[in-house]
């Protein structure tokens, strides 16, 4: 363990290893959320819908991430309205604002005066750039999460399962609905220099999808993707601090093999039991 002591005398590597731990958490807790409702889609247009918030903040002259999470709120809302409404297909709507979004981030960015920024952090992340700022954004998104579903966890418990169940008891779906795409674009926005708009995707389904390998309560479903997705994101930081390849993408790496392990050690489980 000397080489761990090695690398937390760094604060990089120590708001690495915070960012990993809190983006696991939100994206543990949210993901669980869409992967029970199959709503994967719809959070990978919020998340390419927010580089036009990027591009926006760039050119204003503001933070890019306060840019995207507008933008993404926005966009959250709207696929949830028109979705609603039923004039537009889902689908459609949903590439309408993901294709509207990276177009809006790359006008507004290639207008912006001067040399074009590096947009690398942004599309593919670098967790070990984080900074204490991210961190406390992080924390801000992460006690909201909690403090929503814990108040809340009943009503959103019916939403995710039984929509139609839920009205029947007379809840306030619609209200709840929206708050919850407002988190996950949220959520999405403030992990991007986590995992990049490209990638991001995966941290909100891998967990999810490796835990309901062997449970099927959504409480647990959500603890244990919270405990893969940090997991696999420390192994993620170490290879890619090591052998000097992209975080975001080593992080994926390690989230696949233990999906993989658990997929595997699932179907020799499944041999082993007598007929």
């Amino acid at each position: 363990m000397t080489f761990l002591n090695d690398l937390f005398q760094y604060q990089f590597f120590t708001n690495a290893f915070l960012a990993a731990l809190l983006t696991s958490l939100a994206c543990g807790i949210i993901g669980t959320y869409i992967v029970t409702k199959r709503i994967v889609f719809i959070s990978g247009g919020i998340t390419h819908a927010s580089f036009g918030g990027i591009g926006i903040g760039y050119f204003a002259g503001i933070s890019p991430i306060m840019g995207a999470a507008i933008f993404s709120v926005l966009s959250a809302l709207g696929i949830e309205y028109f979705s609603r409404k039923g004039d537009i297909r889902e689908d459609s709507m949903i590439a309408i604002l993901w294709s509207f979004g990276m177009a809006v981030g790359i006008i507004f960015i290639f207008i912006t005066p001067g040399y074009a920024p590096n947009l690398m952090s942004y599309l593919f992340g670098n967790i070990l750039t984080v900074t204490f700022s991210d961190i406390i954004l992080l924390l801000a998104i992460n006690f909201c999460i909690l403090l929503f579903f814990v108040l809340l966890f009943k009503p959103i418990l019916y939403i995710a399962f039984d929509e139609s169940y839920a009205k029947t008891r007379n809840l306030p779906v619609r209200t709840i609905k929206y708050l919850l795409m407002s988190l996950i674009a949220l959520t999405i926005v403030f992990s991007i220099k986590v995992m990049g708009i490209i990638l991001i995707i995966s941290l909100l389904t891998i967990p999810q999808t490796t835990a309901n390998i062997f449970l099927k309560s959504y409480k647990k479903i959500m603890v244990l993707s919270v405990l893969i997705g940090f997991v696999g994101s420390s192994a993620g930081i170490i290879i890619s601090y090591y052998i000097n390849i992209p975080s975001g993408a080593s992080i994926i790496f390690c989230l696949v093999i233990i999906f993989m392990f658990f997929r595997l050690s699932k179907q020799l489980l499944s041999r082993r039991k007598p007929v």
